[in-house]
């Protein structure tokens, strides 16, 4: 027996390796983006110095470690075997869950999930006791820690609260002083503000978070704490003197460093509140497998765990070396950048693609704020309003500046993101509450976003409905994590071995399928970036490779279409969809970006604008005729409609040959810029027989109608197809001309 426990805790240490990776790629979020957003450093800078801070704020988590043994449920309640129980059930939920929500991208809480899995797990083995013995469900109070676990889950969403407004008001006060310019105030009061924000930092996790470390002594404790006062101050003076003295030796950049202090002291953060969330489980299980052998009992169900109650130090060496696993995966973990995205792109300050669509719940918050403000602006006074217009007011960005060198949002919201989420988070630390960092940091996050207007009119109604979606999330969290943690340990309860067996097997199974899955994902976007119809440059450079690579693609779709239509090769056409719709995203995209592609123009090139914007007119119409095409084919073969006749196949196998000579010759021509009139006249003269081909396949799919040789369904996709073909050529020779024009006008701009 002793022998299976202890495969089981190798087990629990071999899934906290697993939690690790899948907790850090989901949390790493949460101290990463303000130094990314502002790009206040190379990556690897950054990511040098949060590594330096988990690993250092590991070894401050000992004391946290307590959450996980006796937080949640009263471990004196339940005997050894039915611990363990619980516990493996909760490292199998925490691994699934947290891996899932990795793939799609979205933050989640380590620590709610921890909590909730703990409390399902706990609940479902005091049920498993309670039924068999003569006590009732009101007994369930004498195992589950209900106060506590009340408290974890108060201050958890309470944080919530407390993150948005802080960061609201303190990213508003904040602007109002610095705005956006904020060089010239930032000499006379930047080494003041770098001073508070550092002191700030220092106390709280330096000082607060010493509490748990494993290895400061009481009488070093005792002494912090009396000299309170004196360190803070100390901080304060020392770190402002020090700050202005570089900024006039060597003109130190106060923002940035700020930004990286702050990333350290998250990160040191993130290690000391979180690292529980990965390792406390199987730490505590460990502990009661050795006193389970120290006893000498050798029944399982005749020790209880009164040991977990008491203060239990964690040895460094365990938590440095979960703070080396953390650091390696913060490092190579592709799914960590997946979740970082959806944070940036809600907190972004430029326009741009919103990554979630609109709401019902987010149009009507934000009518409601348009309400709200409306009133407001009656009331304050004109002068005060235009006052926090200035402060408020953005600089233009040069559109010769590649977006991908824009930051997300400048370093004086970096820095205020930081240091309110770090003080918020260490307070929680040390007051020994699994407070949740990426609830802090994330609401911290949008609400500096709110105060600093990154939240425009065009893109409100998509960043609520997208911070919606993230917070409904968290709930969904809680909800699963209470009801998978519940099934797992009552299986464990019922069938043992067997059941930790099978469930290992589904967590493999789940995380080896999301990597291969997430993997894949990486590989298309990455197909599609390299592939993009929207490339840097200047406008005739984009309309050139944007044209070319939107005909060859649906040149491509229109012969693959045909293929999958004669085979009926569902698998293809179904392809051939996902591809059309990929295709009509891209082009939408580059609409989207006329007004920015024109300001690309020349200063006098009033007369080229109009040709551009009609030629991504023609280009986005392309799109539109190929999905008209595209979709109802595969939805006819989807529905197991009779094969099209040979002779139609016939007929469309020859349009397509000459549809692709056709596009072959405009690509050349647009690729070329060899606009002159016969090469123009000639590709005209190919569209004419490309439209009499039509005409005279039309007829005779009439006759076909007539002779009854074909059905109803069946026609309407003909002539459905043909009439969009036509569509199609007409267009593409309407986009050539407008080529032909754009090019030569904006050449004309540039001679004058």
């Amino acid at each position: 027996m002793d022998n299976f426990y202890l495969i089981i805790v190798v087990v629990l240490f071999a899934l906290a390796i697993s939690d690790l990776i899948v907790g850090v790629s989901n949390d790493a979020v949460n101290f990463l983006n303000s130094a990314f957003g502002s790009k206040a450093a190379p990556r690897w800078a950054i990511l040098i110095i949060a590594s330096l801070g988990i690993l250092i704020g590991a070894t401050f988590s000992s004391g946290m470690m307590e959450v996980a043994r006796k937080g949640i449920f009263h471990p004196d309640q339940f005997y050894f075997a039915e611990i363990m129980i619980i516990f493996v059930a909760v490292m199998l939920t925490d691994i699934i869950l947290l891996d899932f929500y990795n793939t799609i991208g979205l933050p989640t809480s380590t620590t709610v999930s921890i909590v909730f899995e703990l409390l399902g797990a706990a609940v479902a083995v005091a049920l498993v006791k309670i039924l068999n013995s003569d006590q009732s469900l009101l007994d369930l109070g004498r195992y589950i820690n209900s106060a506590k676990a009340l408290a974890i889950i108060t201050g958890i969403l309470l944080s919530v609260v407390i993150a948005f407004t802080a960061g609201s008001l303190v990213q508003y006060i904040t602007r109002l002083i610095f705005t956006y310019k904020y060089d010239k105030r930032f000499r006379y009061f930047g080494a003041i503000f770098g001073g508070f924000a550092i002191t700030a930092i220092t106390y709280f996790i330096l000082i607060k978070g010493a509490k748990g470390s494993s290895f400061i002594s009481k009488e070093t404790l005792l002494w912090i704490k009396s000299n309170t006062f004196t360190i803070i101050a100390s901080c304060f003076v020392g770190w402002t003197v020090l700050l202005q003295l570089l900024v006039w030796l060597v003109r130190l950049n106060i923002l940035k460093v700020i930004v990286l202090v702050g990333t350290f002291a998250l990160a040191m953060a993130f290690a000391g509140n979180d690292l529980v969330n990965f390792i406390g489980v199987p730490l505590a299980g460990f502990k009661s497998f050795q006193a389970y052998v120290a006893s000498g009992s050798g029944d399982p169900y005749g020790l209880t765990m009164e040991m977990l109650t008491g203060k239990v130090q964690t040895e460094t060496y365990l938590l440095l070396i979960a703070g080396i696993i953390m650091t390696v995966t913060l490092w190579f973990s592709k799914k960590a950048r997946t979740v970082t995205e959806t944070e940036l792109s809600l907190s972004n300050q430029n326009e741009g693609d919103e990554r979630f669509g609109s709401s019902y719940f987010g149009r009507l918050i934000v009518r409601r704020s348009l309400s709200a403000n409306s009133r407001l602006r009656t009331i304050l006074p004109d002068r005060i309003q235009k006052s926090i217009d200035i402060s408020f007011s953005q600089p233009v960005i040069s559109p010769d500046i590649d977006k991908k060198d824009i930051p997300a949002f400048d370093m004086i919201r970096a820095s205020v993101n930081l240091t309110v989420a770090s003080i918020l988070i260490a307070i929680g630390t040390s007051l020994k509450l699994p407070l949740s960092t990426t609830y802090v940091t994330f609401m911290v996050a949008m609400g500096t976003s709110l105060a600093d207007r990154a939240w425009g009119r065009d893109s409100a109604v998509y960043r609520i409905t997208g911070v919606l979606t993230v917070i409904g999330g968290w709930f969904f969290t809680a909800i699963s994590a209470f009801t998978a943690a519940f099934i797992f340990a009552n299986l464990i309860n019922w069938l043992g071995g067997y059941a930790i067996f099978g469930l290992l097997i589904l967590a493999i199974f789940f995380v080896v399928r999301s990597h291969l899955a997430h993997k894949r994902k990486n590989e298309v976007v990455s197909e599609e970036d390299n592939d993009s119809l929207i490339i840097t440059g200047d406008a005739a450079e984009q309309c050139t490779h944007a044209v070319s690579t939107l005909i060859a693609k649906i040149s491509g779709l229109f012969g693959k279409m045909i293929t999958g239509l004669a085979y009926e090769d569902r698998a293809k056409l179904k392809e051939c969809s996902k591809k059309v719709n990929k295709l009509n995203v891209e082009v939408k995209k580059i609409k989207n970006q006329v007004p920015v592609m024109v300001k690309l123009l020349n200063e006098d090139s009033i007369y080229s604008g109009p040709f551009y914007v009609q030629l991504i007119d023609y280009l986005r119409e392309m799109a539109h005729a190929t999905s008209f095409i595209v979709e109802p084919v595969f939805e006819y073969i989807d529905n197991n409609h009779k094969a099209f006749e040979l002779e139609q196949i016939k007929e469309l196998n020859i349009i397509q040959a000459n549809l692709s000579e056709f596009f072959t010759h405009i690509n050349t021509i647009i690729n070329d810029r060899n606009y002159l009139i016969e090469n123009v006249d000639s590709v005209l003269e190919e569209q004419e027989v490309l439209l009499k081909s039509i005409k005279k396949f039309r007829k005779e799919q009439i006759k076909r109608i007539k002779a009854e040789k074909v059905g109803t369904r069946n026609s309407v996709l003909y002539l459905g197809i043909l009439n969009e073909t036509k569509n199609l050529i007409l267009y593409a020779g309407n986009l050539l001309k407008s080529a032909r024009d754009f090019s030569t006008s904006n050449a004309d701009d540039d001679l004058e």
